[in-house]
């Protein structure tokens, strides 16, 4: 069963994430062999206040 876990920041739209996520099923799929049922992906999406880059928050951008 393969897991994959994505870190992002918040703010895309929904269609967005679904394309995302059937696209990565889909390469899962093609370089394991793992059929889609077993494809188990987490989005975990972080505000950007919570999230920084070489000293500032993504907010600040």
């Amino acid at each position: 069963m393969p897991l994959v876990h994505i870190e992002l920041i918040a703010g895309r739209k929904p269609e967005q994430l679904k394309q995302m996520v059937a696209d990565v099923t889909q390469a899962i799929m093609k370089n394991t062999g793992a059929p889609a049922e077993h494809v188990h992906i987490v989005l975990n999406e972080m505000q950007p206040d919570h999230y920084s880059v070489g000293g500032v928050l993504k907010s600040d951008e």
